[in-house]
């Protein structure tokens, strides 16, 4: 009873060699023609459509993460910045010498003490945006706060050579630090 299907056809009559060899050959055609084991079928539209629209999800996706990163680092420099500044700020006080200062077009002004001012004269004090306002930071700070970012540094007191240009007449005199307005 183990003979296969073919052979039980074969020993009644109903299947000769002939016929059995080519009904094994069409079979053989047919699942050549289907692709090999493995191998994808062909995809339909659909099927295109939707892997491609998968693909466009998963770009906005990885661009969307990658804009939260960086809105995450940005306030994690500004955290860095902020806590920089309350906890090495100097304490100026409402003196009654006036420094004045630029930030950007803007002439601004602090009311300091005489030391604080000959302090910022000398270089030795940076001021740096705080909020609304404005604090005094020692020059290491600065140097630490500029690194994460320029935009907080509102004066530093060193000055390079490169103010001062090879053509200009007035180079030989120099405008002190320290004066009133």
């Amino acid at each position: 009873m183990a003979n296969s299907l073919f052979e039980q056809l074969k020993k009644t009559g109903l299947v000769d060699e002939k016929k059995a060899r080519k009904v094994k050959q069409g079979q053989y055609k047919n699942k050549k023609q289907k692709g090999k084991k493995g191998a994808p079928a062909p995809l339909g539209e659909a099927t295109l459509l939707a892997r491609q629209a998968l693909a466009e999800k998963a770009e906005r996706d990885r661009q969307l993460n990658q804009q939260r990163k960086e809105a995450a680092e940005r306030k994690a420099i500004a955290a860095q910045i902020r806590q920089l500044i309350l906890t090495n700020r100097i304490e100026h006080g409402d003196g009654d010498v006036a420094y004045h200062f630029t930030d950007a077009t803007l002439v601004k002004r602090l009311h300091v003490s005489p030391q604080v001012h000959a302090q910022l004269a000398a270089g030795r004090l940076a001021i740096a945006r705080l909020d609304d306002g404005y604090a005094l930071v020692p020059l290491a700070v600065a140097e630490k706060i500029r690194q994460r970012d320029e935009q907080c540094i509102i004066l530093c007191g060193q000055r390079g050579d490169s103010e001062t240009r090879e053509d200009d007449p007035y180079a030989d005199y120099k405008i002190p630090d320290d004066l009133m307005w």
